[in-house]
């Protein structure tokens, strides 16, 4: 199934399944058979830029062993880690992939964990995952101050936090490189913005 300032205030909101989302400034957890969505206004909020990333130096070094050893991202989300201990931080993230494109290639959810990473780093946006997550208005998963809750035995969760690690570490390349906003592939909200891909059921721009 299937991540993401005023642009489009209140504009449109669609997500299928867990897949589709709209970001503009714009996700833990629901049952698998909730859906989601964005909410696709842009808020610019100068924050301070702060790291959002939670591994030490040894696990960047180690993932982008990995990274070189693997070949493939199959290859390197197979050599993640399998235990479920992550830091807050980290289970944002996790989250915001696992409601957002879950089911999605492997490819489709990297590129929506990067727009997490991306906006803790751009200095317009929170400056940490939770804080990009739990914005007003970006992620429609989310309730207030609080996420639904995960499937945690399922493989869709076991990607999604492989996922994260990889998106945090920047150990793979994703197909939208440097993007802040997406949305859902079956929209077209009229946003001025640079269009950089299509991954699955997202378009993502800068």
């Amino acid at each position: 199934m299937a991540l993401a300032g005023t642009l489009l205030t209140g504009l449109l909101g669609f997500r299928a399944a867990g897949a589709a989302a709209e970001v503009m400034i714009p996700t833990i957890v629901l049952p698998d058979t909730t859906s989601t969505q964005f909410v696709a206004n842009p808020v610019v909020q100068p924050l301070p830029q702060v790291g959002a990333g939670t591994g030490t130096g040894t696990d960047a070094e180690a993932q982008l062993a990995a990274a070189r050893q693997a070949g493939t991202l199959d290859a390197l989300v197979d050599a993640q880690p399998t235990e479920a201990d992550l830091s807050s931080e980290m289970r944002c993230l996790a989250g915001a992939i696992y409601f957002e494109a879950r089911g999605e290639s492997l490819e489709g959810q990297l590129a929506v964990g990067r727009v997490v990473v991306n906006r803790s780093k751009s200095g317009r946006f929170p400056a940490s995952y939770c804080g990009v997550v739990y914005q007003p208005s970006q992620f429609s998963f989310v309730r207030g101050r609080s996420m639904p809750a995960v499937r945690t035995a399922s493989q869709d969760w076991r990607e999604a936090m492989a996922i994260a690690r990889i998106a945090d570490q920047g150990s793979w390349s994703s197909e939208a490189p440097n993007a802040l906003y997406f949305h859902a592939a079956r929209v077209s909200p009229n946003w001025r913005l640079t269009r950089l891909a299509r991954v699955d059921n997202h378009v993502f721009y800068r």
